[in-house]
């Protein structure tokens, strides 16, 4: 077959010259490309060195006859469409070459429209095979493109060291890598299909995941990250997501575990190092602390000031250290968990109330107006550890103090959002600027400017703060504006009614 299917090669084989060359004229207004050949074994030379779509073939023909010239076209060239040339006496030789497979036939004598008719059919049908074989060879290489991208995934799959998990949206799995099922000690046989709670044995984590997988987070960015442990002292972190189909449908979870036992450690290690080294120093910091007092206290009138400065400086520097100690010490415990063990219900409209009388003086010393305001709701009682409590407010209401200039305000406004009782500490002071915000949290990280500069402080207030609100099971926010203020907020969790 020629290549374009637009214009087609016809070889027109009859001994009638008054036949091969009328059908040329026709054929050519048509479009054609015409090859002609008064005789059989010429038309089968010329097929062996030029490409023919069509044959126009005479039956009846000296020599080599039509049918003997069908056979050999069908048999060496079976992409060419044969339309046979017979006499009206010679009917039964055509049907019989229709068997033995020729497109069509026309008889003699023909018109040129009876022609026309013919070729423009076997044209049709010339163009619809090529279409066909298009067809079939993209859709060959879209199967081969298939196959390949789904090697490849596989592939990845494959070689991920975090363990890879697929569920359908009923929860049961469809997929697991082998770091997968290596984490939670599945055989490599064990088969597929079965639901999530089958092959994980940590419960909060099938809820999660079954969650998830019924679509209860699809319209959520925020799905938590989850950790947990298993006997055999390992330790995993564990991602999912779900999986969006069209309309935002959702079909399914994805899950991706990855194995922190290392990280555990190290931070264990860690840790440790710093309680050790913390209980070490404290102590003779505290002592060089309390002897500068009393030195500082007994220098006399005539003491020269650039001592007693000095003296004073090492002071202050000192009660610093002590200071980064206490909040390394207290960032320890919280990590053991050994800072929030004593559990009881908390009324925090009370203890917010104890806290800011408390620190009513300090205000006071800045002139500057420390208030509660409180909604008209009743509120429920949360349980957790009072001192965790009075830590997270005490060190929030600290800093609005301290970052708010003298003659400035502070609220600490309480009310109930949906289930959650939520606290916000407002201020109108400094504020901070956006390309800090999402540092403030970050341990030592702190934020120097010219009215800053002179506030002491760790660096580790608010990251204490954001650990403890976590042990509550709550969240904490902050919305500020440099020169306007900034307004702290934290949601603590009510327990269910029963």
């Amino acid at each position: 077959m020629t290549d374009a299917v637009d214009r087609i090669r016809v070889l027109i084989v009859d001994d009638e010259m008054d036949i091969r060359d009328g059908s040329e004229r026709i054929l050519s207004k048509m479009g054609c490309e015409v090859l002609k050949a008064d005789r059989g074994d010429k038309g089968l030379e010329i097929l062996k060195n030029e490409p023919v779509d069509l044959v126009l073939l005479d039956m009846k023909m000296p020599g080599m006859d039509g049918m003997e010239v069908l056979n050999q076209i069908h048999r060496d060239y079976p992409d060419i469409l044969v339309v046979v040339i017979t006499g009206f006496a010679t009917v039964e030789t055509a049907i019989e070459a229709m068997k033995k497979g020729a497109y069509d036939f026309i008889p003699k004598p023909f018109e040129p429209d009876q022609l026309r008719i013919v070729v423009n059919r076997a044209w049709d049908k010339l163009r619809l095979r090529a279409e066909t074989l298009r067809l079939s060879e993209e859709k060959r290489r879209t199967l081969i493109d298939l196959d390949t991208e789904k090697s490849r995934i596989h592939t990845i799959l494959e070689s991920l060291p975090s363990g890879t998990a697929v569920t359908d949206n009923k929860g049961l799995v469809v997929l697991m890598n082998p770091a997968f099922k290596r984490h939670f000690s599945i055989p490599t046989d064990r088969p597929l299909g079965q639901a999530i709670t089958e092959y994980v044995p940590d419960s909060g984590l099938n809820d999660l995941v079954m969650d998830i997988s019924r679509g209860r987070h699809v319209d959520f960015d925020d799905i938590p990250v989850y950790e947990f442990s298993l006997p055999n002292n390992k330790h995993f972190m564990a991602n999912a997501k779900p999986v969006l189909g069209d309309n935002n449908a959702c079909l399914g979870a994805v899950i991706s575990i990855t194995d922190i036992s290392t990280m555990k450690i190290l931070n264990k290690l860690k840790s440790d190092f710093v309680a050790k080294v913390s209980h070490e120093l404290r102590s003779p910091l505290s002592t060089i602390h309390e002897q500068l007092a009393v030195v500082i206290a007994d220098m006399v009138e005539a003491a020269p000031e650039s001592d007693k400065q000095i003296l004073s400086r090492a002071k202050e520097k000192t009660f610093s250290l002590i200071s980064l100690i206490s909040d390394l010490l207290d960032l320890s415990r919280i990590e053991e968990g050994v800072i929030c063990q004593e559990i009881k219900s908390i009324k925090v409209d009370e203890l917010l109330k104890d806290i800011v009388d408390f620190l009513q003086t300090r205000s006071n010393t800045k002139k500057q107006s420390l208030v509660l305001e409180l909604s008209e709701e009743t509120f429920p009682e949360i349980t957790g550890d009072a001192i965790a409590l009075e830590s997270i407010f005490g060190n929030l209401i600290t800093n609005s103090i301290n970052y708010t200039p003298d003659g400035g305000s502070i609220k600490v406004k309480v009310d109930l959002a949906g289930i959650n009782i939520r606290v916000q500490i407002i201020d109108n002071g400094f504020g901070i600027e956006s390309k800090h915000l999402e540092n403030i949290f970050e341990r030592f990280y702190r934020i120097k400017n010219e009215k800053t500069r002179y506030i002491t402080g760790t660096g580790l207030g608010l990251p204490i703060v954001k650990e403890l609100v976590s042990s509550f099971g709550g969240i904490i926010d902050v919305d500020s504006t440099p020169g306007h203020g900034s307004v702290f907020t934290v949601l603590l969790p009510v327990p269910a009614q029963t």
